[in-house]
C-alpha cells in the first residue's frame, strides 16, 4: 500500500531501459541498452581507457624504476685469517654469489727450484722443509729418495722404517691441521683445541728424534742423521694409540651436525672425469671414487708390508674429502702401530763415506776417515749423470720430485711437483655458483 501511494506509475521504456518516476522530480540516469552492449562478449577487450587502469603499488609510492646491476670486484687476502697463509684472490661477485674467481700465488716465491741449483746435494735438501712446514718429513722424503735412485744405493731396512714412520707422522699432522682449519672456517672451533693437542705431541717427537720441531732436517741421503732416541717407541705407541679416539670425539660433535653439512655438502663438488683432467691427487682424487694412492700402487720404503686401507668417497665435496682425511689418520695410526712392532735392528744410513758422514771416534783415528768428512762437507758427492722422477704420497696429493744431474755435485734441474698448487689452480670451478662463504670452505679443504 505505502509503495502504490509514493509511485503512482511506472512506466517501463525497453527501448531506452529508463524508470520514470512521475511523483520524483530529480533527474536520475540509469544504463541502457548502449551501455549494456560493451559487456556483451565474451571477454572484455581493454580499450584507451581501461589501459590505463594499473593496480596501486602497495606502499602506495611510484613503482621504482629499473636499474642496471654490476658485480661486485673484491679482494680476498693477500693477508687473511681463512688462507691459512699468504694468499691473495680476486672475486667477481654477483650479490654473495661467485661468477669468477682468480687466485695470485707468488707471494711468498723465494725461487727454491733455482737456489737447489747453487747447492749441493746435501745443502739442498733443507729447502724441502720450508715448502710445507706442516709435514716437512713428507717433502724431504721424496727429495732423498731422487737422490738415491740417481746413486743406486740400497738405505739399511731400519732407516727405511723409521722413514716411513715420520713420513706417518707427518701425515697426521698435516691432516689434523687441515681439519682444524676447515672446522674454524665453518664457525666450529672446538676441534682446534683438540686436535692441536694431539699435533703438539706429534711435535714433541720429531724435537726427540733430530732436535728441530718444524723443519726437521731428518732425512738424509742414504738414511736418516741419526737414530732414534730410547724410550722415544714406547712413547709414540702410547700416543698414537690415542688418537682415534680423539678423532671419534671430533667426528661425535662435527661429522652428523646439521650446520656442518650445511656448509660443506654439495660444496665444492668435481666429478672423477674431472679430477683426473685436471690432475688431482691425494684426498683431493680419492674423494671422488678414483682408488689411487701412491703407497698401495707403487709402493716405496716399507709400505708393501704394511696393512693399510685406502679411504675413498662418492660425490667429490668438501664433505667426501673430510671424510677421507678422517679415516686417513686412522690408517696412518695403523701403519705407525706396524712400523713400531716391525721395527728392526741396524744401522741408519749407508756404510759408505762418500755419502754419509763417518763416526766422530773413526775420525780421529782414521785420517781416511778424516778426508772423507772433509770432502763431504766442503765439496759434496758427486752424482752420476741421469735424471729421475720419483713421487711420494704427500698428505695433499702427489709430491714428485724431477731432478736432473750433469755429474756434478750440485744438481743441473730441480723440478717441483707441489700438490697445493695444482689443487688451487681449480678453485674458479670448485666455488663458482657458491657464496663467498663457501669459497673459503673450499680453500681450507
Amino acid at each position: 500500500m505505502i509503495l502504490t501511494k509514493l509511485f503512482k506509475t511506472i512506466l517501463y521504456n525497453k527501448n531506452s531501459l529508463s524508470l520514470l518516476y512521475n511523483n520524483v522530480r530529480s533527474a536520475r540516469w540509469y544504463p541502457d541498452s548502449e551501455w549494456f552492449a560493451q559487456f556483451d562478449g565474451p571477454v572484455m577487450y581493454p580499450d584507451e581507457e581501461t589501459s590505463k587502469w594499473k593496480v596501486p603499488p602497495y606502499n602506495a609510492k611510484k613503482a621504482p624504476t629499473e636499474k642496471k646491476v654490476q658485480n661486485m670486484v673484491i679482494n680476498f687476502g693477500p693477508a687473511h685469517p681463512s688462507a691459512h697463509g699468504c694468499l691473495r684472490m680476486i672475486l667477481i661477485l654477483d650479490g654473495e654469489v661467485v661468477v669468477r674467481l682468480d687466485p695470485h700465488i707468488g707471494l711468498l716465491h723465494r725461487g727454491t727450484e733455482k737456489l737447489i741449483e747453487y747447492k749441493t746435494y746435501a745443502q739442498a735438501m733443507p729447502y724441502f722443509d720450508r715448502l710445507d712446514y706442516l709435514s716437512c718429513m713428507s717433502n724431504e722424503h721424496a727429495y732423498v729418495m731422487a737422490v738415491e735412485k740417481l746413486l743406486h744405493i740400497q738405505v739399511p731396512r731400519r732407516a727405511q722404517f723409521i722413514r716411513t714412520l715420520f713420513s706417518e707422522i707427518s701425515r697426521i699432522m698435516n691432516h689434523l691441521a687441515a681439519l682444524s682449519f676447515l672446522t674454524l672456517d665453518v664457525g666450529a672451533i672446538t676441534p682446534l683445541f683438540w686436535f692441536f693437542e694431539e699435533r703438539e705431541k706429534c711435535y714433541e717427537f720429531c724435537e726427540r728424534a733430530c732436535g728441530a720441531r718444524m723443519h726437521a732436517g731428518y732425512f738424509r741421503v742414504g738414511g736418516v742423521s741419526q737414530d732414534i732416541p730410547i724410550g722415544l717407541i714406547q712413547d709414540i705407541y702410547e700416543v698414537i694409540a690415542k688418537i682415534p679416539e680423539r678423532v671419534d670425539e671430533m667426528e661425535d660433535v662435527i661429522t652428523k651436525n646439521r650446520l656442518f653439512i650445511a656448509r660443506t655438502k654439495d660444496i665444492g663438488v668435481v666429478s672423477a672425469h674431472e679430477a683426473l683432467c685436471r690432475g688431482f691427487t691425494g684426498p683431493m682424487l680419492r674423494a671422488t671414487g678414483i682408488k689411487w694412492d701412491i703407497r698401495k700402487s707403487q709402493p716405496y720404503e716399507v709400505y708393501s708390508e704394511m696393512d693399510f686401507d685406502v679411504p675413498l668417497g662418492v660425490n667429490g665435496d668438501i664433505y667426501d674429502r673430510y671424510l677421507v682425511r678422517v679415516e686417513e689418520v686412522r690408517q696412518s695410526c695403523r701403519i705407525i702401530e706396524q712400523c713400531l712392532n716391525k721395527m728392526p735392528e741396524g744401522e741408519v744410513k749407508v756404510d759408505d763415506y762418500k755419502y754419509s758422514p763417518p763416526k766422530r771416534a773413526e775420525m780421529k783415528t782414521s785420517m781416511e776417515s778424516l778426508i772423507h768428512h772433509f770432502k763431504l762437507f766442503s765439496q759434496g758427492f758427486q752424482v752420476p749423470p741421469g735424471a729421475t722422477y720419483t713421487s711420494i704420497e704427500h698428505p695433499k696429493g702427489e709430491f714428485g720430485v724431477y731432478l736432473v744431474s750433469d755429474g756434478t755435485s750440485r744438481p743441473y734441474r730441480c723440478k717441483i711437483r707441489a700438490p697445493a698448487f695444482i689443487h688451487l689452480s681449480a678453485m674458479d670451478h670448485l666455488s663458482k655458483n657458491h657464496l663467498l662463504a663457501d669459497a673459503v670452505a673450499v680453500l681450507g679443504e
